[in-house]
């Protein structure tokens, strides 16, 4: 098969992938109704957590996680030819495709062709994504991500937070610690745009940061709790 045809097709594979709704079926299914007309609108887990609360929520927290790992896994791994452009990256040619199958199940789960274009923010895809290609800078933003949440209760802020700290803490690995992070030239642009892609999922979670109207889960505040601060 022609290296480039083999290439999309596996872009193909991921964005579908990445494109199931699983907010939508769930809510649909279990509940009879459309996540779309509730609260944010939005087809990802938080909505789903404060509408239909948390079992449903897990749920389609950790299949939109696998809608971010099973392509980088699995689908990427049937590629077995040679690349359609010329690699000058440090990487192999398979790594550079399970980066391109993960991006593209991030870009499915945001625009998903199964629910007129719409989707979630991309956060828990991309989760799926980086356990595969970023380990250790992903519990790092981790870390970050549940320290914004229990000082400040917004999941939308430490989102976008968690996302711009994955760069950042592999730059300082790479520069400041000398951390041999293979083809880090290459992947550390990669984790840029996605960060910058996840700040534009939430560019209308940014206005109501600033507005003052952004909701949040106070009762995940457990920092400002234990220290009495409202």
């Amino acid at each position: 098969m022609d290296p480039l045809v083999r290439l999309l097709i596996i872009i193909a594979q991921s964005y579908l992938i990445g494109a199931i709704p699983f907010a939508l079926i769930i809510g649909k299914r279990f509940y009879g109704v459309d996540v779309r007309t509730m609260g944010s609108g939005n087809l990802g887990s938080t909505n789903v957590f404060r509408n239909l609360g948390w079992k449903a929520g897990v749920a389609v927290q950790l299949l939109d996680i696998a809608k971010g790992l099973v392509p980088v896994l699995l689908v990427a791994s049937f590629f077995d030819t040679q690349m359609p452009f010329d690699n000058k990256t440090p990487f192999e040619d398979q790594t550079i495709v399970r980066l391109i199958a993960g991006v593209s199940a991030v870009l499915g789960h945001m625009f998903s062709v199964f629910a007129g274009m719409r989707g979630g923010k991309g956060i828990n895809t991309s989760l799926g994504m980086l356990i595969a290609i970023a380990p250790v800078e992903l519990a790092i933003a981790a870390g970050v991500f549940a320290v914004t949440v229990g000082f400040f209760g917004y999941i939308s802020l430490a989102s976008m937070i968690a996302a711009v700290v994955i760069p950042i803490a592999m730059a300082i690995r790479f520069n400041v610690f000398n951390v041999d992070i293979m083809g880090y030239k290459t992947i550390v642009f990669f984790m840029i745009a996605l960060a910058l892609l996840v700040i534009y999922a939430h560019r209308s979670n940014l206005k109501r940061l600033i507005d003052g109207t952004e909701s949040r889960f106070a009762k995940l505040q457990i920092f400002r709790r234990k220290h009495g601060v409202q």
